[in-house]
């Protein structure tokens, strides 16, 4: 992370705010894993709190950021802060009780309305400042989640590999747990209702209230659950309009006649790590090819095959394209990131033309040989959040575990690996067929 340290000697000035200045930097460089965490430190000399909660379905895989009492950030639920959010009205600071994490709490609560991103501060203290519109400490505020909201659109759109392989992770693992708790809980209420409906019970009016409640209760699961699954998945029409929303700006000014080929209506639904990685290739390869000085014209197209997002970009330029280009590098680093594949073809005098394959799907893991290790059922899923690449911290919020317990397991598999490092525990998982 790179933060501006306060230097010897105050060359700047004495009386810089290096303080509020680090907060603003640290935030500003925050990877979306521990962007909850950072925002929550440069806050915490204007507002204390108990946990923080940022809500965004910018993030399609992991849509809350969370920080703080692990009682709390374990247990917050989607449908508690979409509830709230619905219950505000534009940016300015809101505080009074809402149920967060199953109970009734003191929140203060803001939204970034560009985004519908929403910050929820449990327990606020000196919250009086933060809702003060005229001083300098609830400007603050304001101002460091604006601009940790920012942070995370402009790194959502941006869909480095990083995102894209951690997001398509989270996604999975989402649907399984989600799947596992739905079908738990409706098997349960299925029964209770079953048995409230049997004969051999005498107070009519109170089978009849109960089956109610249930009959209701079995609905709301079921909407979270499709709820779930409207944040995983964006249909292939909408992420494609969301497209043409975004290159309007570029498109309006640049003086090149950009033509969209629109996807059919009923293709399949897109993951999201796979929208957000269509909208910036399209978005790459438009800057690239609109960037050649005999280019008028561009076509950019979608299509769906049932297995993947087909994607072409062509141009009428001269065939000047350079695949070599760092531009390019980047672009192909996005595809090979989801599994995907891109070709180029060059015509001289008649310009270039991208094809882009994204399977929709995660490829089918080989199955791993750690059966010598003895790993417990947990340590098995810190091992394979380790293997993917994530710190302490980001398994924690993945496991809905304390982070102090993520480093008890990761002793335990390190002991039973035979290994002294997180460099040498990810190597041997990998050599085992662990992914």
């Amino acid at each position: 992370m790179h933060t501006p340290v306060q230097p010897s000697g105050n060359p700047g000035g004495p009386g810089l705010p290096w303080p509020l200045l680090n907060s603003i930097a640290a935030v500003t460089d925050a990877p979306l894993t521990s962007i909850a965490d950072v925002l929550r430190d440069a806050l915490a000399p204007y507002l204390g709190s108990s946990a923080l909660v940022i809500f965004t379905e910018d993030c399609t895989g992991r849509p809350q950021k969370k920080a703080g009492r692990d009682a709390i950030i374990s247990r917050v639920s989607i449908d508690e802060l979409d509830s709230l959010r619905a219950a505000l009205e534009g940016e300015d600071p809101w505080q009074g009780e809402a149920v967060i994490a199953a109970q009734e709490r003191s929140v203060l609560a803001m939204k970034y309305l560009p985004s519908r991103a929403l910050l929820v501060v449990t327990d606020p203290v000196d919250a009086v400042a933060a809702l003060g519109a005229d001083n300098a400490g609830g400007n603050i505020v304001k101002y460091l989640w604006h601009l940790a909201a920012r942070r995370i659109q402009e790194k959502v759109a941006d869909a480095p590999p990083s995102y894209l392989l951690e997001s398509r992770a989270a996604s999975a693992e989402r649907l399984r747990v989600t799947s596992e708790l739905v079908d738990q809980h409706a098997t349960t209420l299925e029964t209770v209702a079953a048995a409230l409906r049997s004969t051999a019970l005498d107070d009519a009016s109170s089978r009849a209230t109960a089956t109610d409640l249930v009959a209701k209760a079995l609905v709301r699961l079921r909407t979270q659950s499709d709820r779930t699954t409207d944040l995983v998945e964006e249909p292939v029409a909408k992420a494609f309009e969301r497209l043409r929303e975004d290159l309007l700006p570029l498109t309006r000014f640049s003086g090149v006649d950009v033509q969209f080929i629109e996807p059919p209506l009923n293709g399949r639904a897109l993951p999201g790590e796979v929208a957000h990685a269509a909208r910036a290739i399209v978005r790459g390869l438009l800057l690239v090819m609109m960037d050649q000085p005999e280019v008028r014209r561009v076509r950019a197209q979608w299509d769906c095959d049932g297995e993947n997002l087909l994607i072409n970009v062509r141009d009428d330029g001269g065939g000047s394209l350079s695949v070599e280009a760092p531009s390019m590098g980047r672009l192909d680093r996005r595809v090979q990131a989801l599994d995907g594949k891109m070709q180029v073809e060059i015509m001289p005098g008649w310009g270039a033309d991208v094809s882009v394959a994204l399977p929709l799907d995660a490829p089918q893991a080989t199955p791993a040989d750690v059966s010598a290790w003895k790993l417990g059922g947990r340590e098995l899923e810190v091992l394979q959040h380790l293997a993917a690449g994530q710190r302490n911290r980001s398994i924690a919020g993945a496991l809905n575990i304390s982070e102090n317990t993520v480093k008890f397991h990761v002793g335990n598999i390190f002991r039973k690996m035979g290994v002294s490092s997180r460099t040498e525990a990810i190597a041997l998982a990998a050599s085992s067929g662990l992914r």
